[in-house]
């Protein structure tokens, strides 16, 4: 099969990290593989991997310019004649949809996530099967689209079992991460991702200056990169911080590669999303593959990963308190099988199999 993935850009996140991993694979499995993107960094992983990368425009909203991104789009898909074409949001499903009315070509969509209802995201329950990462997704469009289960495939994302993997970590990296950032001894809690106010930072920190009253060694590391549209909110954090004074127990560390690593150093991963669920929580199954267990806010994609007890911990959205109180219980329980539970239930093959039936499903329907 020729498969054509779309999304806007390349850049970090868990949609791209997939497109990129899924590209990949499908390689691996003597399918060709392109990608229409914007461009990102990590664009060259794509044709490292031996896939073939497009870059146009499938990015911007401007309306003016959508007439000509159509028209060069559906030249692009009219050369490449795929098998199946792929998108994963709303403005390259859009371009697509539009490009589309003369090519006829099949199509998947995947819904990453709890996006506005509306006609404009409603693109994104368009596709021919329709991809949901986690549960609540997928009754959330049956809720307000009226997609009909007959089109909807379930598919967690995939974690890559070799990259995540306790037994080839770096030691020496987490040696000096945690000289550099006075972590010798400390009960480590991480939260990873964007810098954003929807990954809850503000409920963590709080929470962290209530636990130190019980636990004077802990640590809150949050690794994640600053968008310059969101260095107020990031500012805002380092003020929560200082008001609170725990300046010595909260750590900036800036976005990070070597996220196999910050698990591995932690002794416990936070998801703390409270306004907007994550469909998935990426860095949720990530951590649990490398043997971490995970305290999450209980909706969203967190209710797919977490089991209460045996994997982690659930909390109320937004309750400090109660963040506060699992933080500091947590020390004294006892989690196992943390591992080969994530990688039986969200492995990267699970992923791979399931995406490349969907694919198969829709060819052979041709």
């Amino acid at each position: 099969m020729h498969i054509v993935q779309i999304l806007p850009a390349l850049d970090q996140g868990g949609v791209e990290r997939g497109t990129v991993e899924l590209s990949r694979e499908l390689v691996q499995l003597g399918h060709r593989s392109t990608v229409i993107a914007s461009g990102g960094r990590l664009g060259g992983q794509i044709v490292a991997d031996g896939g073939e990368l497009i870059t146009m425009d499938v990015r911007s909203k401007n309306p003016i310019s959508a007439p000509l991104r159509v028209s060069q789009l559906r030249t692009i898909l009219r050369r490449l004649n795929p098998t199946v074409v792929h998108y994963r949001s709303r403005v390259p499903g859009w371009l697509f949809v539009m490009a589309n009315r003369a090519l006829k070509l099949p199509f998947v969509s995947t819904v990453h996530g709890f996006n506005s209802v509306n006609a404009y995201s409603r693109v994104m329950t368009f596709g021919e099967r329709v991809i949901c990462p986690g549960s609540g997704v997928a009754e959330y469009i049956r809720q307000h689209y009226d997609v009909p289960e007959s089109k909807i495939r379930l598919i967690p994302r995939g974690i890559d079992p070799t990259h995540f993997d306790p037994q080839r970590i770096d030691q020496g990296f987490i040696r000096e991460f945690q000289q550099r950032h006075g972590l010798q001894g400390a009960y480590v809690v991480l939260g990873a991702g964007r810098i954003t106010g929807l990954k809850g930072y503000d409920v963590l920190i709080r929470a962290v200056a209530k636990a130190r009253e019980k636990v004077p060694q802990i640590k809150c590391v949050i690794v994640g990169s600053i968008d310059p549209s969101r260095a107020a909110y990031a500012n805002s954090l380092r003020q929560l911080v200082r008001e609170l004074r725990i300046e010595e127990q909260v750590i900036f560390a800036g976005g990070e590669s070597r996220m196999a690593e910050i698990y591995a150093l932690g002794n416990v991963l936070t998801s703390n999303n409270f306004t907007k669920p994550e469909a998935f929580g990426r860095t949720m199954a990530e951590a649990l593959a490398m043997n971490t267990p995970v305290v999450a806010s209980r909706f969203g994609g967190a209710l797919d990963i977490v089991r209460e007890g045996e994997n982690g911990r659930l909390y109320e959205p937004g309750n400090v308190q109660a963040l506060a109180d699992i933080l500091v219980e947590l020390p004294r329980s006892k989690f196992s099988g943390l591992r080969e539970d994530a990688l039986r239930r969200f492995g990267l093959q699970q992923m791979v199999e399931k995406t490349a039936a969907v694919y198969k499903e829709l060819a052979g329907a041709t």
